[in-house]
């Protein structure tokens, strides 16, 4: 069993910048995924962003259109942990962002389907607002 904890989250003005954490314990090892996704008050849980890693390489990142060239994840293997930087954020970014992880390494669209996710952390509120 996978357990995730994010944190990071807050209040921000638009424009501003945030970076979110999120911690992965127990069977980390091996080939995986881990995604950020978020949840805006009425809406539905959407792909943010993620990447894979297997026993040879780190994939590339892969991000949804409405935050590439704004939002940046890094992966830091040793420790578990999948970060994300976000710039230039807007109001409409406001909502619950969670952590989510898979023993299994996906690749592109792949990354986008939250029932491919087993494991899910408690999510971190973001705000956007002036």
């Amino acid at each position: 069993q996978v357990q995730l904890v994010e944190s990071g989250g807050g209040l921000v003005r638009p424009g501003g910048s945030m970076r979110l954490s999120c911690v992965a314990s127990g069977r980390t090892v091996g080939s995986n995924t881990m995604a950020w996704f978020r949840q805006a008050p009425g809406k539905e849980r959407e792909f943010v962003a993620g990447s894979s890693s297997s026993r040879w390489n780190d994939d590339s990142p892969y991000y949804a259109d409405s935050v590439k060239g704004r939002f940046t994840i890094s992966r830091d293997n040793a420790k578990s942990t999948l970060n994300l930087q976000m710039t230039n954020l807007a109001p409409e970014d406001t909502a619950v962002y969670y952590c989510a992880f898979s023993p299994v390494a996906y690749k592109g669209v792949g990354l986008t389907r939250m029932d491919l996710f087993k494991n899910w952390g408690p999510g971190t509120q973001v705000t956007v607002s002036s």
